[in-house]
């Protein structure tokens, strides 16, 4: 998932399916709203939150098949970022946002500009387990790239995404630093949360770093 909007970017209002929100755990508490992150969002949300949970959706694989020209990338070199892709033996890992009373209209428009404006994305309601209370699953707001969107890239060879990745960079930083960043949150879930799309890409981008730099420069991730 993508990052930073521009502050002074104001975006149109962008339809949300339906998703009830929690009652309120006692008389004083707002309702409530989950907001599911699977790639930038694991690491760098960006807006408030009262609650945060790490867990999985099922029923979805994720795959860098998105293109980005702004945050990680440009309109010449667009980079590549994670969506959802409906898979009924699949299984993503993330982070669960909750956000309360006020927290809920500012999060929703931040994410418009960042998702939806600059992104390309569309909201789509999932059933979120979370890591610890599997039994317990909460509804939950998703940004999901489809092919439908001008910036959808689609699928390649986990060779060329890695020589992609390792050629752009935008303005919240390299390509790199967003999939080592998201490769890293995979592994500290544990080895249940098993990404071998993830990991192939990973592993080619290890096997072409050499060529991006022979002489053992480190590439600057902003």
């Amino acid at each position: 998932m993508k990052e930073e909007p521009p502050t002074q970017r104001t975006p149109p209002a962008s339809p949300t399916p339906s998703l009830s929100l929690q009652p309120p755990r006692e008389d004083s508490d707002p309702p409530a709203l989950w907001i599911f992150g699977y790639g930038s969002l694991v690491w760098r949300p960006d807006f408030a939150y009262s609650n945060s949970r790490v867990g999985f959706v099922r029923g979805y694989s994720r795959r860098f098949w998105q293109g980005d020209t702004f945050h990680r990338g440009s309109d010449k070199m667009p980079g590549r970022v994670v969506t959802l892709l409906e898979d009924h033996e699949g299984c993503t890992w993330g982070v669960a946002y909750e956000v309360r009373g006020e927290q809920i209209s500012e999060a929703l428009k931040y994410l418009d500009v960042r998702e939806a404006v600059l992104g390309g994305y569309d909201t789509k309601v999932v059933t979120f387990y979370p890591q610890d209370t599997p039994d317990q699953p909460l509804r939950a707001l998703a940004y999901v790239a489809t092919p439908q969107n001008p910036g959808y890239l689609g699928p390649a060879p986990e060779e060329d995404i890695a020589t992609q990745i390792l050629a752009c960079s935008g303005r919240a930083g390299h390509n790199l630093e967003y999939l080592l960043r998201l490769a890293d949150f995979i592994r500290l879930c544990g080895p249940q949360a098993q990404d071998e799309h993830l990991a192939a890409i990973v592993d080619a981008v290890g096997a072409l770093l050499p060529c991006f730099c022979p002489s053992g420069q480190t590439l600057a991730m902003a």
